[in-house]
């Protein structure tokens, strides 16, 4: 088959394997860190988590990347980007080790939220760095399948580092500490892993007459309007990424929903729910596998604003259809079907706006990308919160979702009507 044959060729790429390795081990502590966040968080015994509780955890820790993301654009199309996955590899083991130290000292919450919000907030600057060196390993031939091998096993890596997660915490008697710690050492094997890619290979490419550092960061905020204004030029990379941010939200409002299900209305114990909770993201996560496999041939095919467009009618139907019984199965079912077509359409974005974007302006479009995810998600956690009860179970959010998904399928439809 091709796609074999490609991804073969791809994986036979040295600087691919690596810039893929550290990839997966950042991903994986990720995994871990979000988990045993939310363990502590949500399924902690002595809490009594409310759906407007968990939103605001999610405002706390998310929304500040709306100020540290347009910063992390202009900073990595001026820093090398391997030694952003060094110093911000390692500046997260040495954070996740303190926040570990904080669940054991039993610390005011603001503290621990403090601590946890810094580790995220340099996770920006890495996801971005790593979607925007991609093209600098791989031709733009073998593009798309870069993307949908690499960000897709990092999302993989990160489901499998929920699971280690679940592991260390049932085998540490509810220990979040200890999962925490496990995080630690995950990010700092992913820095030492970048070094052994070339320091000037990721780019940024050297612009002359450049500003200096302090120069740019006191213009970060022209910088950005400058990245978004060459997103406004690339309108086949804006549409996608409209209509990606949309399915985002929705993903986002759905994920709520599932966590409150599993910890009030499937199960009576806590640690019952959140190894559900583990279940839904194993499925999830076989449900992005799938769409790494599908995406390539189907973006192929189709295009990628159809294949977008496809995903987003699937998702459309399927969630009333599988979601409305709040029954354990057929939730389970649409988790693994919106894990492929969230991931499908995500591998397709990614592939749109780096095929479109200058590589000057890549970071801070990133960047950008990144801080409308974020801003969607939390978003979604503040409209669950009004809408859910407290068991999760609320049939007008489940209606809404599905009318957001047909929403982004016309509006992706329509798009390729006037372009073709």
């Amino acid at each position: 088959m091709p796609v074999v044959r490609d991804l073969r060729l791809l994986l036979s790429l040295k600087d691919f394997r690596r810039l893929l390795a550290v990839r997966l081990l950042s991903q994986t502590a990720d995994g871990v860190f979000q988990v045993a966040l939310a363990a502590y968080v949500v399924f902690s015994p002595e809490r009594q988590a409310s759906p407007g509780a968990i939103a605001s955890a999610m405002a706390v820790l998310l929304l500040p990347y709306s100020l540290v993301g347009p910063f992390a654009g202009v900073l990595l199309d001026r820093w090398q980007r391997r030694q952003v996955f060094l110093y911000g590899n390692l500046v997260r083991a040495l954070l996740a080790g303190c926040t570990a130290l904080l669940i054991l000292a039993s610390v005011p919450d603001w503290l621990f939220y403090a601590s946890a919000l810094a580790v995220t907030a340099v996770n920006r600057f890495v996801l971005a760095g790593l979607s925007a060196a991609l093209p600098r390993v791989v031709d733009d031939e073998r593009l798309v399948l870069a993307n949908a091998l690499s960000p897709t096993a990092g999302t993989l890596a990160a489901t499998a580092g929920g699971g280690l997660a679940l592991a260390v915490r049932l085998s540490a008697s509810g220990s979040d500490a200890a999962a925490m710690a496990l995080g630690t050492a995950l990010y700092a094997a992913s820095a030492l892993t970048s070094l052994l890619l070339s320091r000037g290979l990721l780019g940024p490419d050297r612009i002359p007459g450049r500003p200096r550092l302090g120069a740019a960061l006191a213009s970060t905020a022209q910088g950005l309007a400058q990245g978004v204004r060459h997103l406004g030029e690339r309108r086949a990379a804006a549409e996608a990424l409209a209509a990606m941010t949309v399915m985002r939200f929705c993903y986002g409002a759905l994920t709520v929903m599932v966590l409150m299900l599993c910890r009030y209305a499937w199960t009576a114990r806590e640690s019952d729910g959140l190894a559900l909770l583990g279940v839904a993201l194993g499925i999830s996560g076989a449900g992005f596998f799938t769409a790494a496999l599908l995406t390539p041939w189907a973006a192929g095919r189709l295009g990628p604003h159809r294949w977008m467009a496809l995903c987003a009618t699937a998702a459309a139907v399927l969630v009333p259809v599988l979601g409305l019984s709040f029954a354990l199965a057929p939730m389970m079912a649409a988790a693994f079907f919106l894990g492929l077509t969230t991931q499908g359409a995500k591998i397709s974005t990614d592939t749109v706006v780096q095929t479109s974007v200058d590589d000057a302006f890549r970071g801070r479009v990133f960047a950008f990308y990144d801080v409308l995810f974020n801003v969607a998600y939390v978003g979604a956690a503040g409209v669950a919160a009004l809408m859910l009860p407290p068991d999760g179970r609320s049939t007008p959010l489940v209606l809404l979702v599905a009318l957001l998904y047909a929403g982004a399928a016309a509006a992706l439809t329509r798009r390729r009507r006037c372009f073709t």
